[in-house]
């Protein structure tokens, strides 16, 4: 029998969480006390009923840790920020539980351990790893210590949080000229009249939220407005800009990276970044750095031809001799509509929400033999959001939130987070897994659905991508259950592999479909689109560089100058340097308040493996149903049951290599 449980938003109540989360952690201890007290040890008596333990916790607190993110208010606020210590304690309780870790290591260490599964051996295993980078091992005051540290991490990463979505929201510009928007596209501009209304006010409303400000960049021929959104959005949270000091993150910055330092240190690693390599495929920081520096070797040269290619054309065009940050996209969105005759904004009708979501489970049907069932009726949080279930042979056996549109009280970007996680219950019936897809894409306004540009399809294949991998595993142990217990530099294959039917010319008729005729993207479009696809890679490429090495120079080094390692690595890899008041690192949520600290490698990283993986399909056929099978049985359903290097290359027939990626990013010539 399986069950979909699925969380009731409605009955939250926001003034009784601590208390309600409070009986719950200390309820668990006791559980655990119990457990960790038996006198033999097995993975029916300790593992499968820590799980539940684990789960009921899960089951309470991811769906208000989601609403946190997308339905923020100053009441949510300070009962999530009152709970976070209470967990935080938990977790370093449970993890410095010397007779629960024990007790692991002796189902580790019994007779008929490899009898267990696969999947329930590497769950053991993990935990045992977990302990000890959890401080099992240390001394009294050590772990109190190591405690104080988490603790202390898990309050200023949520004020560093808090401070980007403030300043973020904090900042708008009333528009009441529309000279001033002149070449900014129609729909853009609309949106922007909506703000405006919405907040009681006559004209635009500039914000700083990406579906506005991305497209201002790019298309406003006001110079100074473009100057003032690039200082204001580069500068939030800092100490500069026009918010300077009001939601300033340098302080914090500076603590967490000290913190972590010292965590790294208590456990015996030489720095914060080889305690985050731990748990994950490279091995260390070293091997990080030559991996991000070859490829820096073979784009640099590309990014600089970018960059004097940008240069040539804004003197023979524009008679711009210097450009500044702010020019860049402007004049980069000009250089690639007459090179290409494509601009991104002119795609946008033929990409409506509804179409390319109809389209991504099309895709996702013909490559897994999977189909989709829009739910009518839910509890749901607002009125946006949408429930699917996931269908195989005519079986529910997954359901999936998507909450796509940007609202006021929602956090910027873009996630996949799992709700409920696949695994077997005492019962004998089966958890089925339930996940949430954020996106932050325009809202439909009252004359236009949402119009999604190309890079927005992308984006909504990558996170559905990690759905995938969370709700179509087969694995039925929760620890190593979907993205649970997947080496963090893996855990992006999935999401960067299905991208690549967006590029599809085979696709591209399943995921468009103009909103007010129906017709699929014109083919002159699309062969512009298609040629235009590796515009400026070299320059793409040496940013996410630039963020990835910055990430592993910052958690290798203790009492790092964080601005002047920046500027350095900026010197050694940027073609282009930004202005001094640049602070993109007080907005760095990924490493500051993510899970991304010395890891966000992992995005390159796992570029390769996903762009190896997509080749076989390019040898074998986009939709070829043996290899979609393959990656399916190997990769999606295997979760974090095995080592991710062994499952990619169950899956390819040998080891990564570099040159499928450098060759679909333009780096490498196709031959």
């Amino acid at each position: 029998m399986n069950k979909i449980d699925l969380p009731n938003f409605s009955e939250i109540k926001i003034d009784s969480i601590v208390s309600d989360l409070d009986r719950l952690l200390q309820d668990s201890l006791n559980k655990i006390d119990a457990l960790a007290s038996q006198d033999d040890f097995s993975w029916q008596t300790l593992a499968e009923p820590m799980e539940a333990i684990d789960e009921a916790l899960n089951h309470f607190w991811s769906p208000i840790s989601h609403l946190n993110a997308v339905q923020n208010t100053d009441e949510m606020r300070e009962a999530y920020n009152s709970a976070l210590p209470l967990l935080t304690a938990y977790s370093t309780e449970v993890g410095q539980n010397d007779a629960l870790y024990s007790a692991y290591q002796a189902v580790a260490d019994r007779a008929d351990f490899k009898q267990l599964s696969q999947a329930q051996q590497k769950a053991v295993n993990n935990a045992i790893r977990d302990f000890k980078l959890s401080g099992v091992a240390l001394g009294d005051s050590d772990k109190a210590l190591f405690g104080e540290y988490k603790q202390r991490l898990s309050e200023l990463s949520t004020q560093y949080a808090n401070n980007v979505l403030d300043a973020t929201q904090g900042w708008h510009r009333l528009i009441t000229d529309e000279a001033e928007l002149l070449g900014v596209p129609e729909m853009v501009k609309q949106a922007m009249a909506e703000q405006a209304t919405a907040k009681s006010l006559t004209g635009w409303l500039a914000t700083l939220d990406i579906p506005c400000y991305l497209p201002l960049m790019q298309y406003a021929d006001n110079r100074g407005l473009r100057e003032e959104l690039y200082t204001a959005f580069t500068t939030r949270a800092s100490d500069q800009g026009p918010g300077q000091g009001q939601w300033d993150n340098s302080g914090l910055m500076d603590e967490i990276l000290q913190l972590k330092s010292k965590l790294a240190d208590l456990l015996g690693f030489a720095s914060y970044a080889d305690r985050s390599l731990a748990t994950k495929m490279a091995e260390t920081p070293q091997q990080v750095e030559d991996f991000l520096l070859d490829l820096a070797g073979q784009a640099i040269p590309v990014a600089k031809n970018d960059l004097t290619e940008l240069q040539q054309f804004c003197r023979q065009q524009f008679d711009v001799t210097a450009l500044d940050s702010w020019d860049v996209p402007y004049y980069s969105e000009k250089l690639k509509q007459q090179t290409y005759a494509f601009d991104q904004e002119q795609l946008r009708p033929y990409f409506p929400a509804e179409k390319v979501i109809e389209g991504l489970l099309a895709v996702t049907s013909s490559l897994f033999g999977v189909s989709f069932e829009r739910q009518q009726s839910f509890d749901s949080y607002h009125p946006d959001v949408q429930l699917f279930s996931i269908l195989k042979d005519d079986q529910i056996i997954a359901q999936f939130y998507f909450d796509i549109y940007a609202r006021s009280g929602k956090r910027g970007g873009a996630w996949m987070a799992d709700c409920r996680v696949r695994r077997r219950l005492a019962d004998g019936s089966l958890q089925l897994p339930v996940a949430f897809l954020t996106c932050n894409f325009s809202a439909p306004t009252s004359t236009l659905p949402s119009l999604l540009t190309h890079n927005e399809v992308t984006t909504l294949f990558h996170e559905f991508g990690h759905g995938l991998h969370h709700m179509l595993t087969e694995v039925e142990v929760g620890a190593v259950s979907g993205i649970n217990g997947v080496s963090w530099d893996a855990v992006e294959l999935p999401s960067q592999f299905l991208e690549n039917w967006c590029w599809e010319p085979e696709v591209i008729p399943m995921i468009s479909g103009h909103y007010q005729t129906g017709e699929p993207l014109p083919v002159e479009q699309l062969e512009k689109m298609l040629a235009a696809k590796n515009y400026q890679s070299g320059m793409m490429m040496v940013r996410q560089l630039e963020f990835s090495l910055f990430d592993m120079a910052i958690h290798s080094a203790d009492n790092i100058d964080i601005q002047a390692e920046l500027d350095k690595i900026r010197r050694r890899v940027a073609v282009m340097l930004p202005p001094a008041s640049n602070r993109f690192q007080h907005s760095f949520s990924h490493i500051f308040a993510g899970g991304y600290s010395a890891g966000y490698f992992s995005y390159k990283w796992a570029e390769v493996l996903s762009a190896d993986a997509y080749s076989l399909f390019e040898e074998n056929g986009i939709f070829d149903r043996a290899t979609g099978q393959s990656f399916l049985t190997n990769i999606l359903q295997r979760g974090g049951s095995d080592e991710a290097m062994n499952l990619f290359v169950a899956f390819r027939g040998r080891k990564p290599e570099t040159l499928a990626l450098l060759r679909h990013s333009g780096i490498v010539k196709q031959h």
